[in-house]
């Protein structure tokens, strides 16, 4: 099972001589090595930088897929969710505040939502172009450098 997670050599390391990305990946061996028909993710990307964040949500997906499960992830890393997210839930206050998949969330007009997701104005720039994207107003083939040139 450290093969499919590609820990080749990591069954001789110690605990201690392990990344955060690496003992991400045990856990994940560990999750599997039963064939569970659920896999529960707490925080998956918890202290991880945002590359080694992608290399565990590839994994988690492909794991999903190959192994047929269903895999439940809670998380706030918006990342992950717009990454790998099929089936969204937005809980707010212990109550479901908006459902749906990662490309209807950009459109959601849910106001907390939208705070929680597109906290900064960058975030808010990105979910602007998006939607223009989506609507057929501007190429999503564009070359950002040409433009600003």
């Amino acid at each position: 099972m450290l093969n499919r997670v590609n820990l080749v050599d990591a069954n001789r390391k110690y605990p201690g001589e392990l990344s955060g990305g690496m003992k991400k990946r045990v856990a994940l061996a560990r999750a599997i090595v039963l064939n569970p028909k659920y896999l529960f993710c707490d925080e998956p990307n918890s202290g991880l930088d945002p590359q080694t964040s992608l290399v565990i949500d590839k994994l988690i997906q492909e794991i999903t897929v190959e192994f047929n499960i269903t895999t439940v992830v809670n998380t706030h890393d918006m990342n992950s969710v717009m990454e790998i997210g099929n089936s969204i839930l937005y809980m707010y206050k212990g109550e479901k505040e908006w459902e749906g998949s990662n490309r209807e969330i950009i459109f959601s007009k849910n106001q907390r939502l939208n705070e929680f997701i597109f906290a900064s104005e960058f975030l808010r720039d990105a979910k602007e172009m998006r939607m223009l994207e989506e609507r057929g107003k501007i190429p999503n083939d564009r070359n950002m450098d040409d433009m600003l040139k």
